[in-house]
């Protein structure tokens, strides 16, 4: 978990860079636009953000005060999750609504299929009426260019800084100028589904700094210390079976976090990119407040999977501890939702599609497999899931494959490449997986009881397609 020793008031150097983007959110909730308008649709997500990097998340350390305000105006959800914690299979279920194993997106290369793409949210969007544009990093195979009214993506894993020497600014501000771009063409008679697809957090891979911000926020958490995790321990690191203690996970933390100069250097820059993104979603909201926007736009922020600072010995995602898997979602609906509020129901990445889809009016195809969260926006009653199946079945000699079962307060984990080397926390006990029960007698009977929701799971999306009669429904 993410802790911090000490909190700076916001540095001068910062102070200055941040007068221009005043905070304008505190009304949002003041002014409601006619009900049968069609909302606008702001949909920003976010690389590598694990759930507990922003303030509103309980951080001390990062500042984030625009993201913050999007929260304070809105619903922050507690418990949201990634159903596959890598990033082109999580944003192909982003965009479809779809578990891993149902849109077979497992590599970098691979797109989505005409018929996927035409039942995806941002298609589906565009044959409905609205304006869509799309900026950032694509991530799922070759970009559609074509399928976009506006369209500034790129392929890949981008870079935060250009080759072109004529070009200074930093990816992100790139982003933010092709948003206002975006914005600067919208109006109130037409609404717009405009999706940024950030790098940040992510880290530049094959550079040795890793995490390359912009110079600006070079003076931001000089003064602060982070406090690593309790799991963040050599000791945690030897619990982990053999083959992940051989993984990719752990190559990529001696790159990031093996001494603790290292951890402070590497977390401080994970948290200046943050911060760069905050400006940014600041900069946006002005922008609305201008063209007269801001109280018929919804906007959501999220990200496509978790990001290990260091727990368990560990760097990047791809496993199943919480800090890979568990993300947060903010939703700031000027119409309906009430300020401040919290929401505790299990909410997934194939979520996201149904969500938009249902904030526009549009009928949610039998294709998706998630759930729209309006009704829990609106505070509506709702039969909901208690578990979610997770898989993470990309193909990597050092990457071990992993399935498993998440319920409220149980995790069950399994390695299909290494049987026997299941996993069992209790996390109502024990939040930091800390303590594997598998091999406990005193819980056979939930290990068992997992390993038969596991096969149930795994039965019914094998048996179940998209483009079948009957629509899909989590087992039972």
């Amino acid at each position: 978990m993410v802790s911090n020793c000490t909190r700076r008031d916001v540095l001068k150097g910062l102070a200055g860079l941040m007068a221009a983007c005043p905070l304008t959110l505190h009304a949002l909730a003041d002014t409601k636009p006619h009900p049968s308008s069609k909302p606008n649709l702001l949909f920003l997500l976010m690389d590598d953000l694990r759930f507990d990097a922003l303030g509103c998340m309980g951080n001390t350390m990062v500042h984030t005060p625009h993201i913050d305000q999007l929260a304070q105006q809105g619903t922050r959800f507690t418990e949201h999750f990634c159903t596959t914690s890598i990033c082109m299979s999580s944003r192909a279920t982003i965009f479809t609504g779809q578990f891993t194993c149902t849109h077979q997106i497992t590599d970098f290369q691979t797109p989505l299929s005409a018929t996927q793409f035409q039942t995806s949210y941002p298609a589906l969007l565009r044959q409905a009426g609205y304006q869509t544009g799309f900026i950032g990093k694509w991530g799922v195979g070759p970009v559609p260019e074509d399928q976009f009214d506006f369209f500034k993506g790129f392929p890949g894993q981008g870079w935060y800084f250009s080759k072109d020497p004529n070009e200074k600014r930093h990816l992100t501000t790139i982003m933010r100028d092709q948003a206002l771009e975006f914005l600067d063409t919208q109006n109130q008679a037409n609404p717009f589904c405009l999706s940024i697809s950030f790098k940040s957090p992510h880290c530049q891979d094959g550079d040795p700094k890793q995490f390359l911000y912009d110079p600006a926020y070079e003076e931001l958490y000089q003064e602060d210390e982070f406090v690593p995790a309790r799991t963040a321990t050599e000791a945690a690191f030897h619990k982990l079976p053999p083959f992940l203690q051989d993984s990719e996970a752990r190559n990529r933390w001696k790159l990031r976090f093996s001494t603790p100069e290292q951890m402070q250097q590497s977390v401080k820059g994970y948290y200046r990119l943050i911060s760069g993104v905050d400006r940014c979603v600041g900069d946006l909201v002005v922008k609305l407040e201008e063209k007269g926007l801001r109280d018929n736009t919804v906007i959501i922020l999220t990200s496509d999977n978790g990001f290990y600072l260091g727990e368990h010995g560990l760097a990047g995602k791809w496993f199943m501890h919480e800090e890979s898997i568990r993300l947060p979602l903010i939703i700031m609906d000027p119409r309906h939702t009430p300020a401040q509020s919290t929401n505790a129901h299990m909410t997934l990445t194939i979520d996201m599609a149904p969500t938009l889809l249902n904030l526009a009016g549009i009928p949610i195809p039998q294709t998706m497999q998630g759930k729209s969260l309006v009704p829990l926006l609106q505070g509506e009653p709702a039969a909901w899931r208690k578990e979610f199946y997770y898989e993470h079945l990309f193909e990597h000699p050092a990457i071990p494959k992993t399935e498993g079962i998440r319920t409220q307060r149980w995790k069950w984990v399994t390695y299909p490449d290494h049987p026997g080397a299941d996993e069992l926390y209790d996390l109502r006990h024990d939040p930091l997986e800390e303590t594997n029960l598998v091999q406990n007698p005193e819980y056979q009977a939930v290990r068992d009881r997992l390993t038969r929701r596991w096969n149930t799971w795994k039965t019914r999306l094998a048996q179940w397609h998209p483009h079948g009669t009957e629509p899909w429904r989590d087992p039972e």
